[in-house]
């Protein structure tokens, strides 16, 4: 299934809507949520939260946590940068590591469990601007949880291009 995720999600203080790769609404992005330190809300159409998203601060290493029901379930954090791939570790709460590599700010990426593919992240089958597609290719995979790995690594990146 894809999804179609606005780019400018962070910037923007209103809800968002995710649609599914049919035009319906499958996630609503809450981003009445921004405090001080980023933190954003993924919900389903009904409006319960499925997903906390929340920026942590460790020393020089900058780092993100994904949160379920008031439980830390992943904490995100950059792997190793080279010229042209951005590379970051999901460390899950349970043991598992997804590992999450390529062209995070063209959004061209993969997001991987020992070597299978759980998510594409890219524009390429997009016309629309500003937005890029989450294509969550086993359809047992938790879709929020690949949404929000995709949108904490984007805003991960762009945060160390930006300086900071």
């Amino acid at each position: 299934m894809k999804y179609l995720v606005r780019d400018t999600i962070f910037a923007i203080g209103d809800d968002y809507w995710i649609e599914d790769e049919h035009g319906r609404p499958a996630f609503l992005v809450d981003g009445k949520a921004l405090r001080l330190r980023d933190t954003l809300e993924i919900k389903d159409p009904d409006g319960r939260v499925l997903i906390t998203l929340r920026e942590k601060l460790f020393g020089l290493r900058d780092a993100m946590t994904i949160e379920r029901d008031g439980e830390t379930l992943a904490a995100i954090r950059r792997k190793r940068l080279s010229l042209l791939r951005n590379h970051y570790r999901v460390a899950l709460i349970e043991g598992t590591e997804l590992d999450v590599s390529g062209r995070i700010l063209d959004r061209e990426f993969a997001v991987e469990y020992e070597g299978e593919l759980l998510a594409h992240i890219s524009r390429r089958w997009l016309t629309l601007r500003d937005t890029y597609g989450v294509d969550v290719v086993r359809e047992d995979a938790d879709a929020a949880l690949l949404i929000a790995v995709a949108v904490c690594v984007i805003r991960m990146a762009e945060k160390e291009r930006d300086g900071g």
